[in-house]
Formats: C-alpha cells, structure tokens, sequence
C-alpha cells in the first residue's frame, strides 16, 4: 500500500507506506487558526512510513516541541510530529489522494468547537483524550477502517 499527497503547489510531496492508525478533527482555537478553517483534519500514520519524495518543509506555526511543518512556497500545513509521539506522524488528511476516503473517526477540543460545525466522527472529546485510551481508540478505527 503506498499513499501520496502534496501541497497546494506541489512543491513537497510525500507517500505513505501503511494504512492510517487513526482519523481526527481537531476544534481547537490553535488549530482553526493554522489552518484558516473550522477545524484540522489529520490522519495519524506511523512515523516509519511516512517519507517526504520531493521538497524540503520548514517548521512553522507556535515552533514549540509539537513541531508543525509547512511548504516554504505555498505555507501549506502539511503533517506534524506531536510532542513525545515520535512513533506517529499527523498527516493532514485534504493533502492526500482521495482524501474523501479519511473521514474523521474521533473529534478532539469539541469545547473550542465553532457552534454550527458538525463531523461524522464516532468518538467526540471536548479537550484532548487521555494518552491510556489511545490503544483503544485505534484498535476501534481498525476495526471499522476497510483499509486494513
């Protein structure tokens, strides 16, 4: 199995080697703002298997040990590797073929939520979950994601 996706120039281009280990829509304020939208949408792949093919981000955002990575042409937000995950990359779902494909399986920060947004997520959170129900959560999106 090999994903692609790109920027909004295609500039940086990256693949995937493996199925995503979760889908999310993250509400929070941060994530409104860098991504100009209601909310972030992100499918979670493990690190391993996530390469860049063409081009060279450039962290951006609040530059803090959550590093977000950017195209320096376009400003794209294109993946970022969370603070003590190193296991995981969050690819930003609208970047990859046929993103229709990654709905958002969990919604996270539903407190900081716009009032009029609605996902299909099965599992909404109002901050952030707790790290011990993560294993849980992706072996429920395993379960029910046809890619695996």
């Amino acid at each position: 199995m090999t994903i692609t996706g790109s920027c909004r120039c295609e500039q940086i281009t990256f693949e995937i080697k493996s199925p995503p280990a979760m889908t999310t829509a993250c509400h929070c304020v941060g994530c409104q703002k860098m991504s100009s939208s209601a909310f972030s949408l992100t499918a979670l792949f493990p690190a391993e298997s996530f390469a860049i093919t063409q081009g060279e981000p450039v962290i951006g955002g609040l530059r803090g040990p959550t590093r977000h990575y950017f195209c320096p042409s376009c400003l794209t937000w294109l993946f970022t590797r969370p603070e003590g995950v190193e296991t995981f990359v969050g690819v930003r779902s609208s970047l990859l073929e046929n993103p229709q494909l990654y709905p958002p399986f969990m919604e996270t920060w539903t407190a900081e939520k716009l009032p009029w947004v609605t996902t299909a997520a099965a599992f909404s959170y109002e901050a952030f979950p707790d790290p011990s129900e993560f294993p849980q959560l992706m072996e429920r999106f395993q379960a029910v994601d046809k890619r695996n």
